[in-house]
């Protein structure tokens, strides 16, 4: 096995290693890369969603009502805003809708210019389930980075940036 920077290695390590041993004619760097990005995922998912359950959510209520949320006053969009803003299909956000109006926490509004068109408004109790929720998402999430430097964080939350900026407009749903 190889020893990289700081003698830390990983089970990303052992299988480019694997890889290297088998197939030393591929380039690895992206496999290093996305490989762990796709295991950093899969970590991280449960432990988000621990938070969301705190709050009685599932990821996909927060995301919705955080969406509306951080829209500002009157804290409202129009189904096919939310739909843009969460890239995901119209019968999605339909079904999402639904739920949640069906929960009090979201409700329908006719626009108050253009009668024709829904909005799709936070409910009180919706801002004030999403406003804990997303306190102790925040808390979790900084935890969770926790094992990086502020510094570090800086970096990879630049090079993430930059990795997402140079293929988001070709690749649907990113």
């Amino acid at each position: 096995m190889r020893h990289y920077a700081g003698g830390v290695t990983d089970h990303v390590d052992q299988i480019l290693d694997q890889w290297r041993a088998e197939r030393p004619d591929l380039d690895l760097s992206g496999m290093a890369i996305i490989g762990r990005v796709s295991r950093l995922e899969r970590s991280l998912r449960p432990r988000l969603e621990e938070v969301f359950g705190r709050h009685g959510l599932e990821s996909w209520e927060f995301d919705v009502l955080a969406t509306l949320r951080r829209s500002g006053p009157p804290f409202r969009l129009t189904a096919g805003e939310l739909l843009d803003s969460m890239m995901i299909s119209s019968g999605t956000v339909t079904h999402r809708i639904n739920r949640l109006e069906e929960r009090g926490l979201i409700r329908r509004e006719a626009d108050p210019d253009d009668g024709r068109i829904v909005l799709v408004a936070l409910t009180d109790a919706g801002r004030e389930l999403v406003d804990a929720a997303v306190a102790d998402h925040t808390v979790n999430e900084a935890r969770l980075v926790g094992g990086l430097t502020e510094t570090e964080q800086r970096r990879l939350v630049a090079l993430l940036r930059k990795l997402a900026t140079s293929f988001a407009d070709a690749t649907p749903g990113c």
